[in-house]
């Protein structure tokens, strides 16, 4: 499962309605290859349902995970930052054994 921090919840709320975006859309979040790390973190607002995917709900978000990304952001927590030192969303991954400095990959 991946959950949502207040912060993080917050700024999903209002970039949907800031672009217009309804409530059927999820936040799907996924790895993929790439980065200082080796992987990399992916996330978008989505609307359609795949075959292999899991669907959470924590915080009144819904958030879409393929089957094989699961394995990577297993306990996974989704967080937001927008102060001096703000990065925006940062993941805090427990089953990440590196990350880069920049915190955009990781490596397990």
């Amino acid at each position: 499962m991946i959950s949502v921090t207040d912060a993080a919840r917050d700024k999903i709320v209002q970039l949907k309605a800031q672009d217009g975006i309804n409530e059927d859309y999820k936040i799907r979040v996924a790895v993929k290859g790439g980065g200082c790390s080796g992987l990399m973190y992916d996330l978008d607002f989505d609307d359609t349902d795949q075959p292999n995917d899991k669907v959470f709900e924590d915080k009144g978000i819904k958030i879409a995970v393929d089957k094989k990304s699961l394995l990577y952001l297993a306990g996974t927590v989704l967080d937001f930052s927008d102060g001096l030192n703000g990065k925006g969303f940062q993941f805090v991954n427990p089953n990440a054994s590196r990350t880069c400095g920049c915190g955009e990959s990781f490596s397990i």
